[in-house]
C-alpha cells in the first residue's frame, strides 16, 4: 500500500464518523449529554482543534530533520528509508482525523440552540488527543535511531533477516502447491534461445523477482528462463532482460514483465548485497575529510564482518528454481563470494588507508573469516585481500612504526602502544591457518562456475 493512503484513510473515517455519530447520538442517545457548558466545550473542542495542528507542523520538522541528518551524516540511501517510516504516517493521520473530528463535534454542541453538548462525540474527541499523545511519544523515541549504534544495528539486522531468507530456506520452491526437492543445477538444459525480453521505459532498478510467476509460465512452456539482470540492478532503456530457451511456444511478454517488479530504488528484499552497500556508505563517508571519524567506520566493519561470515557458511550458488518435476526451469544471476569482498572491503581499505585504526580492524576481520571459512576457495580469496591490505599500508602514507602497527590486526580498535613491537610484514606468515591449525573442508563451487559458462554471465566485479 502506498504510505500516503494511510493519512487519507484516517481522514476519510474521520469524515464518515464526524457526519454519522452526532446524527446518531441526536435520535437515540439525545438523553445522554455531558455536564459541562456550551462555552467550555466549544473552547475544549477548539483547543482540540487547533493544537492538532500545530503538532502536525512539529511531525513535519521532525521528519524534514530526520531525513536531512541522515542524508548529511549516513547515507542519501538512507534518508528515505527513515523517512518512509510507517509510524510518522500513522501520526500525520491520527492527528489530521482529530482535528477534523473536532470540527464536526463542535458543530453539534449547542445545536439549534439546546443548550446540550453531545457526550459521545466530546468523549472520542479525548480518546484520539490520548492515542495522539502516545504516537508523538514514539516519534520522540524513534529520534534515538538517529545515533549511529542504532543505525549500523538496524542496517546489519535488515542484512542477516536477508541472509536468512535468502540462503537458509530455499530448500524448496513450490508450483501449485507441490513441495520441489532442489536439483543440480547441472542437469538444467537450457536450449536454444526462442525469445528475448527487453526493458524500455525510464530507468528503474530491479527490487525482485517472482520465482513463482516465471517458474509456472516456464513450466508450461517446457522451457528455461534465464535472467540476464540480477536484482539491485538498474534497467535502461533497451536493456536485455531475460532470454527464454527450449521454449515450445511464446510466452507473453506483459506477463513476463509483470513478473519482475520494478522500483526507483533498491530494496533490501532479495538483494543480500544492498545491506552491505549502506554500510560502506556510512563507512567511507565517516572516511571523508569533512567528517574524519574513523571509528564509525570502524563500527560499520563489525556488521560487515558479521554478515560475510553468515554469507560465507552459505551456499551461494541459489540462483536456480525448479518445477514440480524438479526440472530447472528460472536461473537468476546471484553474487559471488568475490562479489561480496569486493563490495565490503574495496572502498573502506582505499578510503581508510591513511587511518591505522581502520587498516588493524580491517585485518582483524580477514584474519577472523579466514578462520571461520571451510571453503579453500573462499579461504583464498580472502588471503589475496590481506595481501592486497599488506601492499596498501606498505604504500600508505603513515611512517614506519605506523605501517608495523597497522599491519597487526586488532578486533578491540584501540590503537597498540609503542612499546609493543608488531612483526615486519616481510615476517608475517604466508598463509593462514584456522584456529585448529589446518583449513578445514572444500566446498566447492564447480556449479557456479559452469552455470556462469553456460549461460555466458561474465565473472561480476
Amino acid at each position: 500500500m502506498h504510505l500516503w493512503l494511510i493519512p487519507m484513510l484516517y481522514v476519510c473515517a474521520s469524515v464518515a464518523t464526524g457526519i454519522i455519530l452526532p446524527r446518531i447520538e441526536q435520535l437515540y442517545f439525545a438523553s445522554y449529554t455531558l455536564n459541562l457548558s456550551v462555552a467550555s466545550a466549544q473552547a475544549y473542542l477548539s483547543a482540540a482543534g487547533s493544537g492538532m495542528m500545530a503538532l502536525t507542523g512539529i511531525i513535519f520538522a521532525m521528519a524534514f530533520v530526520m531525513v536531512q541528518f541522515n542524508a548529511v551524516a549516513y547515507s542519501p540511501r538512507l534518508a528515505l528509508w527513515f523517512a518512509r517510516d510507517r509510524t510518522l504516517f500513522h501520526a500525520l493521520g491520527i492527528f489530521a482525523a482529530t482535528f477534523i473530528y473536532a470540527l464536526f463535534a463542535l458543530a453539534w454542541v449547542d445545536r439549534g440552540g439546546s443548550g446540550t453538548v453531545p457526550l459521545f462525540s466530546c468523549l472520542l474527541v479525548g480518546i484520539l488527543l490520548i492515542v495522539s499523545m502516545l504516537l508523538f511519544s514514539q516519534l520522540v523515541q524513534k529520534l534515538s535511531d538517529l545515533q549511529i549504534t542504532r543505525v549500523l544495528q538496524i542496517v546489519g539486522d535488515r542484512g542477516r533477516n536477508v541472509i536468512e531468507a535468502m540462503f537458509n530456506h530455499r530448500g524448496h520452491e513450490q508450483i501449485g502447491g507441490t513441495k520441489l526437492p532442489r536439483k543440480s543445477l547441472d542437469t538444467a538444459e537450457l536450449g536454444a534461445i526462442t525469445q528475448t525480453v527487453r526493458y524500455s521505459g525510464e530507468p528503474r532498478t530491479i527490487a525482485r523477482f517472482d520465482v513463482q510467476a516465471l517458474v509456472s509460465q516456464a513450466h508450461q512452456a517446457k522451457a528455461v528462463i534465464v535472467m540476464t539482470c540480477a536484482v539491485g540492478d538498474t534497467l535502461v532503456d533497451d536493456t536485455k532482460l531475460l532470454q527464454v530457451h527450449g521454449a515450445m511456444g511464446r510466452l507473453s511478454q506483459e506477463a513476463l514483465l509483470r513478473a519482475v517488479h520494478l522500483g526507483r530504488e533498491r530494496t533490501f528484499e532479495q538483494d543480500p548485497k544492498y545491506p552491505i552497500r549502506l554500510l560502506v556508505d556510512i563507512a567511507i563517508k565517516a572516511l571523508s575529510a569533512a567528517i574524519n571519524d574513523p571509528t564509525t567506520a570502524v563500527q560499520t566493519i563489525d556488521q560487515i564482518e558479521d554478515l560475510l561470515h553468515r554469507l560465507g557458511r552459505c551456499n551461494l550458488d541459489v540462483g536456480y528454481a525448479t518445477d514440480g518435476f524438479g526440472a530447472v526451469r528460472l536461473i537468476f544471476p546471484m553474487p559471488t563470494w568475490e562479489d561480496y569482498l569486493t563490495l565490503a572491503f574495496d572502498e573502506i581499505r582505499q578510503y581508510g588507508a591513511s587511518s591505522v585504526q581502520v587498516m588493524r580492524r580491517l585485518r582483524a576481520a580477514l584474519v577472523s573469516l579466514t578462520e571461520s571459512l571451510s571453503s579453500a576457495d573462499r579461504v583464498d580469496a580472502v588471503k589475496r585481500y590481506l595481501e592486497h591490505l599488506d601492499q596498501i599500508i606498505a604504500h600508505s602514507t603513515l611512517d614506519a612504526q605506523d605501517r608495523l602497527m597497522a599491519q597487526v590486526e586488532d578486533p578491540q580498535r584501540p590503537i597498540t602502544p609503542p612499546s609493543f613491537h608488531p612483526l615486519n610484514a616481510h615476517d608475517r606468515p604466508k598463509r593462514f591457518t584456522s584456529r585448529s591449525g589446518h583449513l578445514r573442508g572444500d566446498l566447492g563451487s564447480a556449479r557456479g562456475f559452469e552455470l556462469r559458462r553456460r549461460v555466458g554471465w561474465p565473472h561480476r566485479q
